[in-house]
């Protein structure tokens, strides 16, 4: 389970941020996209586990999932995919490889309170 170790990351970059910023870190928000190779339910799972006994045990976990989307070469649009196995315009059924999101794996933002 290598969301563990994405988890501890996470936790890794709040503690340094932590000494930059005044205040009380209350939440990380992450973006994850289909395509990320995470999967949400078990990055969430593991960051309650790695967040546990630590100085960030209150800090919460935001998770926003990012849509696939692919450019179609024949619509010259950007189109939201359905399905991670089959990359192909669902307006012209144009298969695509240019990918313009879904493979985020990113922290977004920090929540502090003063």
């Amino acid at each position: 389970m290598h969301e563990l170790s994405v988890a501890l990351s996470i936790l890794d970059l709040v503690g340094e941020e932590a000494k930059r910023q005044p205040g009380r870190i209350v939440a990380v928000h992450v973006r994850l996209g289909p395509l990320s190779g995470v999967v949400k339910e078990a990055l969430a799972s593991a960051y309650d586990l790695a967040r546990g006994e630590t100085p960030f045990a209150g800090v919460e976990l935001a998770i926003e999932e990012t849509p696939l989307v692919a450019h179609c070469p024949s619509c010259a649009a950007d189109r939201q995919l359905s399905s991670v196995w089959e990359l192909r315009c669902p307006v012209c059924d144009t298969p695509t490889s240019r990918i313009v999101t879904g493979r985020e794996l990113e922290v977004a933002a920090l929540e502090i309170e003063p």
